[in-house]
């Protein structure tokens, strides 16, 4: 699954007790983050103000991938939608959830193996797809989603194949960047459905976490896309 291959090696132990003192696995609404504040309003434009991140690849990203002094190894294409590229000599590497370094890291890592000597690779992103939300934590196909239009929270739901076993559909939370701080507010799906509280919009670069048993091992996608301090400072 991609969300586990994102990013094993920034998880800590400080980390994920703070993660789980945040949004603790529950049965109803509760914790920290306001339900539908009204200041949770539209982000701010694509150049925020918080730092820029490396840019994680997707499906339909078409890259570079330049093996240098070996040209038949080099060129372009596009992650297929199963998230690879195919790589001469070495087959498919995924390529989805992952940054361009990182992607030439493996496959440098690949063909020094048994093809070449302290290979020189680089990969480049050429274009991108529409701009992403991700949806983690107790859904059935967590992921990174394009946003090519409106998209309120319950079809962002349904992209990812709905809740998962475990779920607490009551508590679903949205981070969202508003004048320059990662800010954000809990949702219920239950009263969403029955008519009680309004669809909230979703836009592109939020990031939805459902609440549910499986949350506390899918929480590292956020330690990996967020500045820490920024994540954490506002619900203080």
């Amino acid at each position: 699954m991609i969300m586990g291959q994102i990013l094993e090696k920034l998880l800590r132990v400080a980390s994920l007790a703070l993660l789980a003192a945040l949004i603790p696995a529950c049965a109803g609404r509760g914790g920290d983050i306001p339900y539908d504040p009204p200041s949770f309003v539209a982000p701010d434009p694509l150049a925020g103000k918080l730092p820029k991140l490396p840019a994680v690849l997707g499906p339909g990203d078409v890259v570079d991938v330049r093996v240098y002094r070996v040209d038949n190894l080099s060129g372009e294409q596009a992650i297929d939608d199963a998230g690879r590229i195919k790589v001469p000599l070495i087959g498919a590497v995924t390529a989805a959830g992952k940054t361009t370094d990182e992607v030439g890291a493996e496959i440098a890592s690949s063909l020094g193996a048994r093809y070449l000597q302290n290979p020189d690779v680089q990969v480049l992103l050429k274009s991108s797809v529409a701009r992403t939300i991700t949806v983690d934590g107790s859904v059935v196909q967590p992921g990174l989603y394009p946003v090519t239009g409106q998209l309120s929270l319950l079809q962002t739901i349904a992209m990812a194949r709905g809740t998962a076993t475990g779920a607490n559909p009551r508590r679903v939370v949205v981070f969202r960047t508003i004048e320059g701080q990662r800010m954000a507010a809990s949702f219920d799906l239950k009263s969403i459905r029955k008519g009680e509280m309004a669809d909230p919009a979703i836009y592109p670069d939020d990031i939805v976490v459902v609440d549910g048993s499986s949350l506390s091992a899918t929480w590292q996608l956020l330690i990996q896309t967020l500045p820490f301090v920024a994540l954490f400072q506002p619900f203080r």
